[in-house]
């Protein structure tokens, strides 16, 4: 692992993660860009490799027989694309948290590498390893909702409503390390990914208006974006930090000519589904109606909740699944639905067009 040192949020989602499934054994890190930091961290962790520096440790893992297999990269946005690419170089298999990187000049960097490396690279945008999340994707892709016409989504918290004094809020109120997005990047992209992996779509262009609410802030804190899609679909999505009353009211709504669905991350077994001049049938994780995906990323029987860890460990045991493959030399499973570089370059250029259309005063903008 490389970031996600002890007092790191996402980085102990990341070990909880990967451990669940018991695919992953955490070898090595470089867990803090302070070598006595990282050290601490490691100690912490009962690690037997501890390194000053994701350069040191790139280098030194590469070397060995037994050294890993894959790195986990958990750190602020502008370090994804030199820490990527130093193991790619390496061919060491990355899995990295979103977005892609910070810049637009990173990410083509990182794609160059990637296309370049015979490792594999991930993306852990994880609300697509729900279980209902994956049932929804397969009814609109067999046409249960008919032809889509709306698509709206929607991701709102409230922890950065007052002052952005936490450590996790510093570094996101940073263009020099978070990039041109503030919630826009953090969790906006999360829900555009949401909206296209279940419904199927790809977007044409959007109007954006980002705001920045907290004082002195340059990054937006809330966007709302209208969005068009290829095909005719149209959507919106509102994504907010400054929100009271919400934690992570992350909610995807989808109607077509047939039907519709509704979904909230915070009741994430539970998928509403409404054939058109009928009731409203609620569909629940490895229940009655269950598809393949839903049951295939359901862990114990229906009627005992699962949720955000699983949905993260679902994206790591799936990835798993594509280095055992990958080192045997077979092809990837076909049914993994892991996010992968291309999706976190739509992810980039979508962060750019919605800044864009901002400075041009919500101007419509392809991206």
């Amino acid at each position: 692992m490389v970031g996600g040192g002890s007092d790191a949020f996402i980085g102990g989602v990341h070990r909880m993660a990967a451990r669940l499934d018991g695919h992953y054994t955490l070898l090595a890190g470089a867990l803090s860009s302070t070598p006595a930091k990282a050290q601490a961290s490691a100690d912490a962790l009962g690690l037997a490799r501890s390194y000053g520096s994701f350069h040191e440790m790139a280098e030194a893992e590469g070397a060995r027989d037994d050294g890993i297999e894959a790195v986990s990269i958990v750190t602020p946005n502008h370090v994804h694309a030199d820490a990527a690419i130093a193991f790619l170089e390496r061919g060491i298999h990355v899995i990295c948290d979103k977005p892609l990187t910070s810049t637009m000049e990173d990410a083509q960097r990182l794609s160059d590498a990637v296309r370049a490396s015979d490792a594999l690279f991930m993306l852990t945008h994880n609300y697509t390893g729900y279980p209902m999340i994956r049932q929804a994707k397969e009814m609109v892709a067999a046409g249960d909702l008919g032809h889509l016409r709306l698509v709206n989504v929607e991701y709102a918290q409230d922890w950065m409503t007052g002052p952005a004094d936490s450590k996790q809020a510093e570094w996101r109120i940073d263009p020099a390390r978070s990039g041109a997005g503030g919630a826009i990047g953090d969790i906006g992209t999360h829900a555009y990914n949401l909206a296209c992996f279940v419904s199927g779509l790809t977007l044409d262009r959007l109007a954006a208006d980002l705001d920045a609410f907290g004082s002195g802030r340059t990054l937006d804190d809330n966007a709302h974006v209208m969005l068009r899609w290829k095909g005719g679909a149209k959507g919106m999505l509102w994504c907010s930090q400054v929100a009271p009353g919400n934690e992570n009211t992350l909610r995807l709504r989808i109607y077509g000519d047939k039907g519709g669905l509704e979904w909230s991350q915070e009741d994430p077994n539970v998928l509403w589904f409404t054939p058109l001049n009928e009731p409203k049938r609620m569909l629940t994780r490895n229940g009655a109606g269950a598809t393949g995906g839903n049951t295939n990323a359901s862990r114990i029987p229906g009627g005992h909740p699962e949720g955000y860890l699983e949905a993260f460990a679902t994206l790591y045991s799936d990835t798993a699944r594509a280095i055992h493959a990958h080192r045997s030399g077979a092809p990837a499973p076909s049914d993994l639905l892991v996010p992968t570089l291309d999706d976190g370059l739509d992810g980039m250029r979508f962060i750019a067009a919605c800044v864009a259309s901002s400075d041009r005063d919500s101007a419509w903008v392809t991206p």
